[in-house]
C-alpha cells in the first residue's frame, strides 16, 4: 500500500510538472504573438489542461498522505515535506497569479455551467471591458506566462524532492 502511494504521488507530481513545463517552454514563441493571435491561442488550452489540472490537486493530497505515512525520523521525511511544499506553492501560484487572468482569455467562450463557475472564482476588475488597452493586455499576458515559469520551477523542486524521498536508499 505504501509503495502504491509513493508511485501514485510521484506520477501525479510528474503530471503537475509536465503541465507547467509545457506552458513555460512556450513562452519565447508566445511573446512574439500579437494580441488577437495570442488570445485566440489561449482558448485552445483549457479543455485538456483543465482535465490535467485535477492531477495538481490530487498531487497535493497524495503528497500530504505520503508525508503522514512516512516516519518522521526517516531520511525520506524531509524530502517528502519539501516535495509537498513545492506542490502546494505550485498550486498557490496558480490561484494567486494565473487563475484570475484566465477570465480575460476565456471571455465570450461557451464553458458550460461547471466551467463558468470554476473560471469565474476570482475575476480581475481591470479586464471587465472587451476593449482592454495594449498595456493592460501585455501585463495580463506577462503575469500569466511568467506565473507558469515560476510554477514549472516550483513543481520541478516538488517532483525532484519526492523522487529522492521515494528512491530506495
Amino acid at each position: 500500500m505504501f509503495l502504491l502511494l509513493q508511485v501514485t504521488t510521484a506520477f501525479l507530481a510528474c503530471v503537475t510538472f509536465a503541465l507547467s513545463l509545457a506552458h513555460a517552454l512556450e513562452l519565447p514563441g508566445k511573446l512574439r504573438l500579437d494580441k488577437e493571435t495570442y488570445c485566440a491561442m489561449q482558448t485552445i488550452y483549457y479543455p485538456g489542461f483543465t482535465v490535467g489540472g485535477f492531477a495538481e490537486v490530487l498531487s497535493v493530497i497524495a503528497a500530504a498522505a505520503l508525508l503522514l505515512m512516512t516516519p518522521t525520523q526517516s531520511a525520506a521525511f524531509p524530502w517528502t515535506l519539501i516535495g509537498l511544499l513545492g506542490l502546494l506553492a505550485t498550486d498557490a501560484i496558480y490561484w494567486i497569479l494565473t487563475h484570475p487572468v484566465n477570465n480575460f482569455w476565456l471571455r465570450g467562450q461557451n464553458l458550460g455551467a461547471w466551467g463558468s463557475r470554476f473560471f469565474n472564482i476570482s475575476p480581475l476588475r481591470e479586464d471587465e471591458s472587451d476593449q482592454v488597452g495594449e498595456e493592460v493586455w501585455q501585463r495580463l499576458r506577462d503575469r500569466w506566462e511568467y506565473s507558469h515559469v515560476l510554477r514549472a520551477l516550483l513543481s520541478a523542486a516538488g517532483l525532484l524532492s519526492l523522487v529522492v524521498a521515494v528512491s530506495p536508499k
